[in-house]
Formats: C-alpha cells, structure tokens, sequence
C-alpha cells in the first residue's frame, strides 16, 4: 500500500479487537426476541470493523485532514454562502436547555425554547418584510416546495385552479424547477436581456391567467441586481400570480433590502446558508418560509404562537398545508441562526452585505484582466467569469477547477448558470479576509498563465492531491467498492 494510500476501517479489522468498554450491566438482561415482533431480530451479527479505539481515532483524524470546509480553508462556493460558523452558536446550541430536551414534552416545560423559537420567528419576519414566518422545513429546497404547495393551496381555495405553470429565469437555481414540478407545476422559462437580468418583454409574453407564481432569486444567480424588480412584480400581480422569493442569495441584500418590500409574497431563507448554519455534510439545514398575510391561513401547523405570557404551538389551522416535517424543524440549526442574528445585532447585519459586496467586487476587478467577464458591472455577493479564453488554449473550465485542488482550493461552482460559457462562479462571502482573498487570486491569475504557457499541467491537474484526475462519468455509474467480504 502506498503511504498516502488510507486504509478503509474494514482493512483495519483484527478479530478481537475492541474501540469501546462498558461498566457491568446493573440491570436485569432483556431478552430482545421478547420485545421485537417476529422478524425483526436479525439472525446474525453485524459485520462491524474490529479495531481499537486508537485505531478508530487515527483513522477518522486522518480522514478529516483531507476534507475541504470552511475550518480548514477557503470555500468559493457560488450561491452557497459557505461562510465561517461562529463557534458561539455551537455552544450555545449544546445548553441543556436546548440539546436534552424532547419534542414531545408539555408545552409548560419548555417554554424556553418555544420562545427562541417565536422569537426568531419575529426576527425573520422583521429581515424579509413578511407577515409571518414558519420554521419547519428542514432545507432551502424544502422551502421552496412548502412556499409552492401555500401558494397552489391559496389558488385553490379561491377556485383558480387553472394556474398550473411557474415561471423560472433561464439563470434560476436547479432546485426552483424542480421543486415546482415536485408541487404539481409545469415551469416555464424565462429568457435573461443582454444585462443578464431578467427580460420584462418575454416576462409579459410567458405570464398569464395560468400562472401561479414566479421564482426569482434577487441578486440572481449571476450577482447581479434585478434592478426592474418592482416592475416584474406588477406584471406577475396583475395577472394574478404570486411571487416566490428563493432566499440563497440574501447575503448580498440582508439590512439593505427586504424581499417584502421587493413585492414578493412568499419567501424562503437557508439558515444554514445566511444565518451561519453548518452546511452540506455538517448539515443539517433549516429553511424557514415567510408569507404576506393572505397565505397566512395555509402555514404548515403547528405555528409557535404567543398568548398572553405564554408560548404555544398552535394546531387550529382548518387551510393549513399540513405539517411538513416530522416536529417542529430542525431545532438546533434555529438555534445556531438566533444566535448569530442576536450577537450581530442590526448593524452586524448590514455590515455582512456590505462585506459580502466588497470582497465579491474585488475579486472580479483583479481577476478580469484573467478571465473573460460576461457582464462588465457591479455584482452583489458574488460573480461570474467565463474560461472561454482558456477553452480556445485546450484548457477547460473543469481543469480549472481541477487544478485549484493543487493549490489546497475547494473548487468554486462550475458550469452553472447554463446561460454562461464555461462559467466559473464565485463567492467569497464576509468573513474571508483580504489575504486570503489575494491568495486565491494568485491562484487563479497563475492557472490563467499556465493555459498559456503551459497547459499541459492544468489539463492533467489535481498532482498534489492523494487521488488524481478521476474518470467522473464513469464513476458515477459503475462505482467500484473496494471492500469485499472474505
């Protein structure tokens, strides 16, 4: 085996070895054949690695030494606002108060975070502009199908069945589609002008009386600025439509600007997104949906209401959606989000969008000399550039992507939107510093070079890494498992 060559926990194995020793059991033996129906008890024992405890620690440290996160390094993400996690939340999300307790205690012993929960309820509500927020859906996507299914229920119950279409932009998120079609819908597309926002001419010609909503994210996918955005909400009112906000984007606009106040109807946030969450294999995430007060009869139930002095979940909801995931969310991942949003305070909020802006608009501004920029103007949170110019050297935008691993760089989003040739999307959100900002912008202006110089050492990259280029269409659909029981 090579040195950089890791082991799986199941070569490790040697018969008799153990990670783990209990206390003598005090309590009278149960026999499980007794408690489990017929079937249930499996006949033989799992095949679990055998190894000690030094083993197992050594193993799983090793492992993590090759991860990517945003502890260990910089994490350019487009749209995913992979930013730092402040550590106070993850100690406050462990009180006791908050982490032993169970969802299925009496309301009156646990007050206390019924209250969190309302308060960030109110908190979300004053961020968005809307009327009233639920904190049940576990994610972003789910989010967006909570948002959608309110919406098809508002429509029904005025007996405007005929809206079954959803309009997206061509620069949309792939979860807006696919989420509309989840909920029932058939999405229609929407063409971005030459400005790369959204066209108000086949706006109009696409609305109509079978429209039930558009999904928009603002700044869009590109980080730019839907600038006509109160105009595309009088064109999708008119015709009786709904607005859905997707809220990946709401670091570049949060203190500054309020999705309500934009003319959108529903919204969904990603907690673990804006609200410093963990994110992707940290998870898991939280994506509360805010609504304007005529959805508000169709929230998922329960709601955490207010009576009095005291704090309740209120299940008298007769248009209520249902619920939609099992309890009430994701509780410590709300935690986590009211944490930072109080330790930020108002003005900690507006200084992330104004960080957020300026660290995206330097980048893009030392890095266009490089790379071929589509749309030559401010961005928001985050921008994108094209590799065509390297494309026509023989280096494509995923060796680009390939060869930032050299560089210990997660890669940032490639190839998306679709409406950018070889589009490299990138946001380095607040909390990165200017140095680590240069750095990575060395690292992209040396691939530039070598494209030209040398392209050789791009097309062939990662080098350094413990695993080389990969075949990736091939791994996806015959994966080989190197662990074979013996």
């Amino acid at each position: 085996m090579h040195k950089d060559d890791q082991a799986l926990i199941f070569e490790l194995t040697k018969p008799g070895r153990v990670g783990y020793s209990l206390p003598e059991m005090d309590v009278p033996e149960l026999d499980l054949n007794e408690l489990l129906p017929e079937g249930f008890l499996r006949e033989e024992e799992p095949e679990l690695p055998e190894v000690s405890e030094l083993d197992i620690m050594r193993h799983y440290t090793a492992l993590s030494r090759r991860n990517h996160g945003v502890d260990s390094g910089f994490y350019p993400l487009g749209s995913c606002t992979m930013k730092y996690n402040p550590k106070i939340n993850e100690n406050v999300a462990r009180f006791n108060g908050f982490a032993h307790i169970h969802p299925l205690q009496d309301e009156s012993s646990v007050q206390g975070a019924l209250e969190l929960m309302y308060d960030l309820q109110e908190h979300l509500i004053e961020i968005t502009g809307m009327d009233e927020v639920t904190l049940q859906p576990a994610a972003g996507a789910h989010g967006e199908w909570t948002g959608l299914m309110m919406i098809r229920a508002y429509h029904e119950a005025n007996g405007d069945t005929k809206r079954t279409k959803v309009v997206v932009p061509d620069s949309a998120h792939g979860t807006n589609p696919a989420s509309a079609t989840v909920a029932g819908f058939e999405t229609i597309t929407v063409k971005s002008d030459e400005n790369g926002l959204v066209d108000l001419e086949d706006l109009r010609s696409v609305v109509g009386e079978d429209t039930a909503a558009l999904m928009l994210t603002n700044p869009n996918t590109l980080g730019l600025f839907e600038e006509n955005i109160l105009e595309m909400a009088e064109i999708v009112h008119a015709a009786g439509g709904k607005l859905y906000y997707d809220g990946a984007n709401l670091n570049a606009v949060l203190s500054k600007a309020r999705p309500g106040d934009m003319g959108f109807d529903v919204v969904h946030l990603n907690l673990h997104k804006t609200f410093t969450g963990p994110h992707g294999g940290g998870g898991p995430g939280s994506g509360p949906v805010g609504v304007k007060a005529d959805l508000i009869p169709f929230l998922p139930k329960p709601i955490v209401a207010k009576r009095g002095d005291e704090f309740v979940l209120d299940y008298d909801r007769p248009q209520s959606i249902g619920r939609v995931k099992p309890y009430y969310g994701n509780f410590g991942i709300n935690v986590r989000a009211y944490t930072y949003i109080r330790t930020m305070g108002p003005d900690g909020l507006k200084a992330v969008t104004e960080y957020a802006v300026l660290n995206a608009n330097y980048m893009m501004r030392r890095l266009q000399e490089f790379y071929d920029l589509p749309f030559d103007r401010h961005c928001k949170h985050e921008f994108v550039l094209s590799g065509r110019r390297q494309k026509k050297l023989g280096v494509r935008t995923l060796d680009i992507a390939k060869r930032l691993l050299d560089f210990g760089y997660h890669p940032p989003t490639i190839y998306f939107p679709l409406n950018v040739e070889e589009c490299i999307m990138i946001e380095p959100t607040e909390t990165e510093s200017k140095e680590t900002l240069d750095a990575f912008i060395d690292a992209m202006i040396q691939i530039a070079k070598e494209a030209e110089e040398n392209p050789e050492i791009v097309q062939e990259a990662p080098h350094t890494t413990v695993i080389g280029r990969l075949d990736e269409t091939t791994a996806a659909r015959k994966p080989i498992l190197r662990y074979q029981k013996q």
